[in-house]
């Protein structure tokens, strides 16, 4: 598609297949079967997003206090997604209370307050909180059900023609229900429904997702299942082979120019965005997002904005829209427009009890030729956004090819999206971390030293983007620190800090993976040690393209970035011999002591830009490094004189507290100059060394 116009026929939607394996599942108890069948449904796009959709079990159990048998409703708790649950995800309500309950229900203006009641219903004081969908699952009088938010479904549910599509495509076997804010109504309405029509299969909900039954969790997902295919075939026989959106009006850039066109925008974007608080970056390109963003229904249809309200959650109802070649005026003259529109949006649909209004700043941007980009607190909740938007995307595909996409009324919307009890869910999720939304780039990040540093950076939120020379390094690294916990949060690139156009690559590559850039700590090492009348020009050379080039382009492509986002953090990993000099080790130290006066200047020149630089000096940092691992060692037992295994104990030994210096150590360090706690610092000196008073500034 690159460099042409993606006139060719419209992506088809996809259709999930049955993955329900007998024998996987012979043994398991109900409530393990709900735990299968609720991962095979979270785990297939085609079937539901991240996140959403819910599903239950009534599953027959004995009163803990009691002994008495009852029946308890297993259903999806509040928040979790259904491709990785577990038991403890699941909430577990007893149905013969959740059935006194519903005769307290005494209209819409009670919803939120039976929710509130829900707590009471808890069965063997499981500590999960029940969702808004509870109910729903309760009042349908059926073993098992399921509620998904399938694009071919919602592409049915979100069409003008909707009820009769539906008619059409599943006869009497699926039902339709107008639309209705989730809740206890919807579920009297929808339970009410399943009574008349016996026979029914399941429902659509208009402009929401489907609900579908059965009485074991295989019958309930097989139907799930099927019933999302034929919604599919039936779409994808109307795409044909018809452009999607009224056909192509821009053309796709080559993906080389793309890159470029992203990176730039991204780093344009990302400030002017970030006004409130810091933010992530997310860039899709698929062939779906680029069939959209270069359409000649865009703006059209980006107006009438997401449907789906588990869409418009994670995604605000409308994206932004600019052009790839927009300069920054343009951008800010285009932000705030939408955020008047949006503070517009709020105040003619506002409630005498609605929250203040939120972020007003658009969440996604479409950008014609290039993608689509998000822009979150975090990358996981930018890429999220990003996918929902996708699903969006589809389901506006799939409308358009069978009748005319439809969305929500404007109250409705903001009746979903400023609704008490997400507001409420908002306050209880946890206080941000320090560097949330912030992004890192450490050089020589696969070493010892750079492996704490991106983990204690990790620790405190940021994202980081690691680059090393060593590819078996770096992928190691990458691997064990996504083991410890949100791998949305790191990437990395080989890269060789001598090298201007692989660093100049490295950059760009971390400005297109997160938004932007923050931090850098210029870490990358290199050591020799030799007499001066044994030292090479080549040693010498190589010390200095290493500690001396390596920071200087480091620095130069970071100030580029920090420049237009109005500031960042700088860290050179120097060392102690940068203020003291040590024999045998002239390039060393004299490159050490280049990198330092480096960092004193670039404060001078980033202090009006809000650039702060700063260095830390280690000494002697044995663990896990990589350039004491090699000659080094040998070399600088030889210097003064000792076996190479007494080295680490001599270092120790050597310094005013005995204590041996770690890369943690290294690490807190650097985190300190990196955050707000050292927000008025640059042009400083951190000595972890255990305290060389050769080393003392002065």
């Amino acid at each position: 598609m690159d460099g042409s116009l993606p006139s060719k026929g419209a992506t088809p939607l996809s259709a999930p297949k049955s993955r329900w394996r007998p024998e996987d599942c012979g043994a398991m108890s109900e409530p393990d079967l709900l735990v299968y069948r609720s991962r095979l449904l979270g785990s297939d796009l085609a079937v539901t997003n991240f996140g959403g959709g819910n599903t239950s079990a009534k599953i027959a159990s004995d009163d803990p206090l009691t002994g008495e048998p009852t029946t308890v409703l297993w259903v999806k708790g509040s928040g979790g997604d259904l491709g990785s649950i577990e038991t403890s995800g699941f909430a577990t309500l007893d149905i013969a209370r959740l059935q006194q309950l519903d005769t307290r229900y005494r209209g819409v203006d009670q919803e939120d307050a039976m929710t509130g009641y829900l707590a009471h219903c808890t069965f063997n004081l499981n500590p999960r909180a029940a969702s808004i969908d509870t109910a729903l699952h309760a009042l349908l009088p059926y073993a098992h059900v399921d509620h998904m938010h399938p694009d071919a479904i919602t592409a049915l549910a979100t069409s003008r023609d909707g009820k009769a599509l539906t008619r059409e495509v599943f006869g009497d076997a699926i039902g339709w229900l107008a639309w209705r804010r989730p809740g206890w109504e919807l579920a009297r309405e929808l339970a009410a429904l399943a009574h008349a029509r016996p026979k029914m299969l399941g429902v659509v909900l208009q402009n929401h997702g489907l609900v579908t039954w059965g009485d074991t969790s295989r019958d309930c997902y097989e139907s799930t299942i099927e019933t999302i295919g034929r919604a599919a075939g039936f779409v994808n026989a109307h795409l044909g082979n018809g452009a999607a959106f009224g056909g192509a009006l821009v053309a796709v850039m080559e993906q080389a120019a793309r890159r470029v066109a992203a990176v730039s925008t991204m780093a344009r974007l990302r400030p002017l965005l970030s006004e409130a608080s810091p933010k992530v970056g997310h860039l899709v390109d698929s062939p779906e997002a680029l069939e959209f963003v270069c359409s000649a229904g865009l703006e059209r249809l980006a107006n009438i904005g997401t449907s789906c309200p588990d869409h418009f959650l994670r995604t605000k109802v409308r994206p932004l829209v600019i052009g790839p070649d927009t300069d920054v005026d343009g951008m800010t003259a285009a932000i705030r427009r939408y955020r008047d529109d949006y503070a517009a949006y709020y105040a003619r649909c506002r409630r005498p009890d609605s929250p203040a209004m939120r972020d007003p700043y658009p969440v996604l941007v479409a950008v014609p030729g290039v993608g689509l980009i998000s822009f979150a607190k975090d990358k996981a909740t930018a890429r999220i956004a990003g996918e929902f938007f996708g699903n969006a995307i589809n389901v506006m595909r799939g409308a358009e090819a069978v009748s005319r996409y439809c969305g929500l009324p404007e109250q409705e919307a903001f009746d979903i999206e400023y609704w008490l009890l997400e507001e409420a869910k908002l306050k209880r999720m946890p206080a941000p971390l320090p560097l949330q939304g912030r992004i890192a780039l450490i050089t020589g990040g696969a070493g010892g030293i750079g492996r704490a540093i991106a983990a204690r950076l990790l620790e405190d939120g940021a994202c980081v983007f690691l680059a090393d020379r060593s590819q078996s390094s770096l992928e190691e690294a990458l691997a064990e620190l996504k083991a410890r916990g949100d791998g949305d949060r790191m990437a990395g690139l080989t890269m060789d800090v001598t090298s201007e156009s692989l660093v100049e690559e490295a950059f760009q590559a971390c400005v297109l993976e997160f938004g932007g850039l923050d931090i850098l700590v210029a870490n990358a090492g290199l050591a020799s040690s030799a007499p001066i009348e044994e030292a090479t020009l080549d040693q010498w050379r190589a010390t200095f393209a290493v500690l001396g080039d390596g920071y200087f382009l480091a620095a130069r492509e970071a100030f580029k970035i920090m420049k237009g986002q109005g500031g960042g953090s700088i860290v050179f990993v120097v060392s102690k011999n940068a203020l003291a000099a040590t024999p045998g080790a002239s390039a060393y130290a004299s490159a050490k002591a280049a990198e330092l006066h480096l960092a004193r200047c670039l404060a001078l020149e980033g202090a009006p830009h809000g650039i702060r630089v700063n260095a830390v000096n280690p000494d002697a940092v044995i663990k896990g490094s990589q350039i004491w691992n090699g000659s080094w060692r040998a070399e600088r037992a030889t210097a003064y004189g000792i076996e190479d295994t007494d080295l680490e104990e001599f270092y120790r030994k050597r310094s005013l507290l005995q204590r041996s210096v770690l890369p943690e150590d290294v690490a807190e360090a650097v985190a300190f100059f990196a955050g707000e706690r050292s927000a008025k610092s640059t042009g400083n000196i951190l000595n972890v060394d255990g305290g060389n008073t050769i080393a003392f500034v002065r």
